[in-house]
């Protein structure tokens, strides 16, 4: 027989999910006047908070600037900066550019999935992992590069790829 309480418990915590989010975002929104060219300041800071931009958020920015949610939810898709689900701590970009290409960064791309069992665009279940690709970081001399949370990796290697990996998991 399921468990009665487990209803219960989600909604729960969803309920205790809005409140800290709206706690947050009464924060971060006192700090500005509700005038319509706010409005990607704002998202990026409620970015900066939460890790993406919750809908609640969204609607919430559009009742404090008076505008359509709309027009909020279309400058959160149009710009690549925001994301509209949580993304992963660790962030790892590996470079698709022309030097990496050529010096075997597709072979660190395919290392990097099968180690996190991810493809780029999404994140691990856990949400500590992120992958991306990137057209190019602009450090073709040290191809093929992969960037972890904003540190350069450069002339990689798949083993090298498993030793960082395998740093950072002992630091979480």
């Amino acid at each position: 027989m399921a468990n009665p309480s487990v209803g219960q418990d989600t909604k729960v915590l969803l309920a205790e999910r809005e409140e800290t989010i709206e706690k947050r975002l009464n924060e971060i929104l006192s700090s500005y006047e509700g005038r319509k060219d706010e409005l990607i300041p704002i998202l990026q800071r409620v970015q900066r908070t939460f890790g993406y931009l919750p809908e609640p958020a969204m609607k919430r920015v559009a009742k404090f600037l008076k505008l359509p949610e709309s027009t909020v939810f279309g400058v959160g898709t149009f710009y690549a900066q925001f994301k509209l689900v949580p993304s992963g701590r660790n962030i790892i970009r590996v470079c698709r550019g022309t030097a990496c290409h050529v010096r075997g960064g597709a072979r660190i791309l395919r290392e990097v999935e099968k180690h996190l069992g991810i493809k780029p665009g999404e994140s691990s279940p856990d949400l500590e992992y992120c992958l991306e690709t990137v057209a190019c970081f602009g450090a073709c001399a040290l191809a093929p590069v992969m960037v972890l949370n904003n540190k350069v990796h450069g002339r990689m290697t798949k083993a090298k790829v498993k030793k960082i990996l395998a740093a950072i998991n002992k630091e979480t």
